[in-house]
């Protein structure tokens, strides 16, 4: 009885909510959509379980790895063995397709509205799913794209084309619908090619991830671009009635989405703040 009484009101009190939500969406002058991790693993990115057992398999048996995230940081031997690692990551994370169509549903919704994109995500679906690079700032980085470690300049470098050359020199086979394959029998290969281990073409010292976790990180000229239009983004619509949608935003780093959008609509009477955890 118990559990039939709280189900029904918290059905009834999330539809209220929803139906609150539709509303601000419609009558918003602008939304500004705050995108956490949440976000893509309710698109099916999951960084465990059997999508991870599934590419990872070998790893998992030498390393115990619990989670693609946590391997990414292991100190391998080799940049062979490491890259072999990290190609399989960027690829089934960026390149291959979402098993679900989160971030499509979400574009159906954004479509019509003056909105910005402000993510702290890497894996480039909003891109994939056809929303404007143009109102995009991600802030994080990018799977797809490489910087020098140094680093001994402000440059990143695209890396889709070497990385699918890794996935094949790994014993894969990239299947017509972009899904990775592997053939019956063929086993496969924990280490890539020594040349196809990437360099930073300035100064000779090997490339590493795009992806902001120290001072080494590199915020290019797109990103500098991207954070100016975010900016003018926000000034443009100063005073007027913004929804501040959140969208799957965890504790990591608040400072980046959830502190800013609070900060904001505490400061606008006009604007509104929704948070969704997916």
């Amino acid at each position: 009885m118990f559990l039939r009484t709280a189900t029904a009101r918290s059905t009834g009190v999330y539809c209220d909510n929803v139906a609150r939500l539709q509303e601000e969406l419609t009558a918003a002058d602008a939304v500004v959509i705050g995108a956490g991790a949440g976000l893509s693993t309710s698109a099916g990115f999951a960084y465990t379980g059997e999508r991870f057992q599934k590419y990872f398999s070998d790893f998992i048996a030498k390393y115990h790895f619990a989670d693609m995230y946590s391997g990414g940081f292991y100190p391998f031997d080799s940049l062979e063995e490491h890259w072999a690692y990290w190609s399989r990551y960027i690829y089934i994370n960026r390149t291959m397709d979402a098993p679900k169509p989160v971030y499509r549903d979400l574009l159906k919704l954004a479509v019509g509205k003056d909105y910005f994109v402000l993510t702290t995500n890497v894996d480039h679906q909003f891109q994939k799913a056809g929303f404007d690079k143009q109102r995009l700032f991600y802030t994080q980085g990018d799977y797809g794209l490489w910087q020098c470690s140094k680093p001994c300049h402000q440059k990143t470098y695209d890396n889709e084309e070497i990385v699918r050359r890794m996935i094949e020199a790994q014993g894969f086979v990239i299947g017509p619908d972009g899904a990775l394959e592997l053939p019956e029998g063929a086993a496969l290969r924990m280490t890539i090619p020594a040349g196809l281990v990437p360099h930073c073409p300035v100064c000779g010292a090997p490339m590493s991830m795009n992806l902001r976790a120290d001072g080494t990180f590199v915020e290019d000229d797109g990103w500098h671009a991207a954070a100016r239009r975010y900016e003018t983004f926000l000034r443009r619509h100063e005073g007027e009635h913004i929804l501040f949608l959140e969208l799957g935003v965890g504790g990591n780093t608040p400072v980046i989405i959830k502190y800013p959008f609070w900060r904001m609509t505490y400061q606008n009477p006009r604007a509104v703040y929704a948070c969704v955890n997916l």
